[in-house]
């Protein structure tokens, strides 16, 4: 499926003209911390079952650089096949790059890609210390995680970071 991208500089034309909707996908402590005040907040587990707004207008995704808001336009194009789905090229970082205005809070949380490569990291540190003080079985959790890297890029499905999607301070 060849998903469609808009340029910030355009998007904010639609949306003067009202003539488009915009739907971010991040996850709700994400959007709080920094977001496009158009934007609808409809986290990317949850995008498939959500009701849309804006019938008959051009059904625009973003994440912050553009993976998440490509997989949302996927699952969106085919529950939604009359509507013209796009994604935003750059996602919010490059909304914010071309100067265009956002709301940001004085809050910051790391996002949610930088605390998949934290989790992973201080995991593999973990394992590989215990390998080496305790027991050589405990190679085996690196073998997991080298599993689960090798289904998310396969499948653009990460476990860990659907779980830590989850977690109370991303919500």
């Amino acid at each position: 499926m060849v998903i469609k991208t808009v340029d910030p500089l355009t998007l904010r034309q639609w949306l003067a003209q009202d003539s488009a909707i915009l739907v971010d996908v991040r996850e709700p402590a994400e959007y709080r911390a920094l977001h496009i005040a158009q934007a609808h907040p409809i986290p990317l587990g949850r995008v498939g079952g959500a009701a849309l707004p804006g019938n008959g207008r051009a059904l625009v995704v973003h994440c912050l650089k553009g993976g998440r808001g490509a997989t949302a336009c996927e699952t969106l194009a085919k529950r939604y096949p009359e509507r013209d789905v796009y994604n935003l090229a750059g996602g919010i970082a490059a909304w914010e790059a071309a100067g265009l205005p956002v709301v940001a809070s004085s809050r910051s949380i790391i996002p949610l890609d930088r605390q998949v490569q934290l989790a992973i990291g201080l995991i593999l540190l973990v394992s590989a210390g215990l390998t080496y003080f305790e027991h050589p079985l405990f190679v085996l959790v690196t073998g997991a995680i080298g599993i689960g890297l090798t289904v998310a890029g396969a499948t653009g499905f990460c476990g860990m970071a659907r779980l830590l999607a989850r977690a109370p301070w991303n919500q």
